[in-house]
This record gives structure tokens, sequence and C-alpha cells, in this order.
């Protein structure tokens, strides 16, 4: 159990060591140039170990230095009240809001393409390849068009951005869908049309069964996605708030350890989902009789 145990950390623990070690070795390449240039101007003299924690300690680096970035996000998580603009935790809950909306509405509206789809043929032929050409237009082409859209008439606030993320959230869950919907075996739908069974019943004891391991599958890439969208939705929003505001409102002001701070906790927030998604999909397939590793 120890080894198996090892035989999983060691790996990770190699690969994280690798990150921050090319991870400093980039800090001082990128920084070093401004760090001369600063101390010529100013007419200082630095050892080069000087010269190296210099590189290091800049108050707006071109690239923060692992150790700062971990100090922005231990104060704004921890050492800041959760109602603060400046806390990472408050920031964090208001792109999960309408992450959280996206992704219900995304996984609501791709389970009923799916199952439109699957029983139509007519609307696999027509509607399919428009989701696919959806799914080509870049989404920060098409986040400002929402949002003007929408406040136009007048729905600002948490819908828009919610909309962005059902945007891209919904095209997974609806293939995953689709796949999981068609998965049974031949033998076994003859085998429903054998017991008279109709349509709905088909559906609700043969094929959504058998589709609930695709659908926690494509609902892992859509969480992920759905956070994406209502990040990329905050930015042309002049949001004041959320991880998105977090990111615009330090490439304003060139605060770059106060952005990776924000990508930190942005990723955080993604491994939490993700990590809620497969809990839930554990829970559904013990309760189904599957058996879960």
């Amino acid at each position: 159990m120890r080894a198996r145990g090892d035989g999983r950390v060691l790996p990770v623990a190699i690969i994280l060591l690798a990150i921050l070690a090319i991870w400093y070795v980039g800090t001082y390449a990128m920084n070093a140039p401004f760090q001369r240039d600063l101390d010529r101007r100013g007419g200082v003299t630095r050892s080069s170990t000087d010269f190296f924690i210099a590189t290091m300690t800049q108050p707006k680096p071109t690239l923060p230095a692992p150790h700062q970035v971990a100090t922005n996000v231990f104060e704004n998580t921890f050492l800041r009240k959760i109602t603060s603009n400046r806390s990472l935790v408050y920031h964090a809950g208001v792109t999960l809001a309408s992450t959280l909306l996206g992704f219900a509405i995304g996984t609501a509206l791709g389970i009923l393409i799916a199952v439109g789809i699957v029983h139509f043929v007519s609307l696999d032929r027509s509607l399919m390849p428009w989701l696919i050409a959806s799914q080509t237009i870049p989404i920060l082409a098409l986040a400002p068009m929402i949002i003007v859209v929408l406040a136009a008439v007048n729905l600002t606030g948490l819908l828009p951005k919610a909309l962005i993320s059902t945007y891209l959230s919904f095209f997974p869950v609806a293939v995953g869908m689709v796949k999981g919907l068609r998965s049974p075996d031949l033998i076994n739908l003859d085998l429903m049309r054998t017991y008279h069974a109709s349509g709905a019943q088909t559906f609700w004891k043969l094929r959504l069964p058998a589709s609930v391991p695709f659908l926690f599958a494509s609902m892992k890439v859509a969480i992920a996605a759905s956070l994406v969208g209502a990040i990329v939705g905050e930015l042309p929003t002049g949001a004041v708030a959320g991880i998105g505001a977090k990111l615009l409102a330090g490439s304003y002001y060139s605060q770059t350890i106060d952005m990776f701070a924000a990508l930190i906790a942005g990723s955080v927030v993604a491994l939490l989902l993700v990590t809620a998604v497969d809990l839930a999909s554990r829970v559904v397939q013990r309760r189904m009789g599957a058996r879960t590793a």
C-alpha cells in the first residue's frame, strides 16, 4: 500500500519541482534586464547574490517568482475578509456563481439536445453539424456580442456571464450523451423489443442508465469549460468582481503578481469543481450497482 502511494506521489513531486525550477529560471531571465537597467540608472552596484535577490523581489516583475505568487495567494485568501474586494475567495465566489448557473443550463440543454438527436433522425442530420460549427467561433469574439445584445434588453449581471458559460459547456455534454445513449448493444435493444417495451421504457431502463458514465465524463469537461466561459464573460463587462475582473485590473496596472494569483485561484476552483463532479459520479454509479475504483 505504501509502495503504491509512493509510486503516485514521487512522479508528481518530481514534475512540480521541475516546473518550479524552470519557473525560477524564467523569472530571472525575464526580470534581469529591467533590474540591470534600473540599477544602472540609479548608479547602484550589486553583488551577484544581491542582484539575484533583487530580480526575485520586484514589486511589478515581468514574470513573478513562485514565492511571490504563493505569498499573494496566502495573504488574499486567508488574511482578508471574504467581503473584501481584495479577497480571492470573494472574487472566486462571484465567478463560481455564474459558472454553476451556466453549467446547470448547459448540462440541461446538452441532455435535451442529445435525446432529440438520438430519437429523431432529422435532428441528427440537421442539428449536429450546426452544433459542431458553433464551437468553431472564438469565445473571445462571441462574448462581447452576447454582452452587448443582452445589455440592450436590460439583461446584465449574472445571466450574460452564465450564458457564455452555457455556450461552452453544453457541447461536450451533448456529444457525450449522444455517445452514451447509443452505447447499448444491439442485442440489448433487440431484447427490449422482444419484451414489447415502448420507446420511453427503452429510454429510461436501458439507454439512460447506459449513458451515465458518458454523462459524467462529459460533465467534467463541461464544468471546466463553464469556468473559462465565466472568466471570459467578465472581461468585456467592466466587472468589478470575479476572477476575470481581477485579471483585467492586474493587466491595467501591471500587477503581474495579482494576475498570477488570480490564475492560481481559478485553477483551484476548477480542480474543486471537477473533483465534485467526479465524487457525484462515483456516488451515482455506486447506487446504480456499478463497481468504482
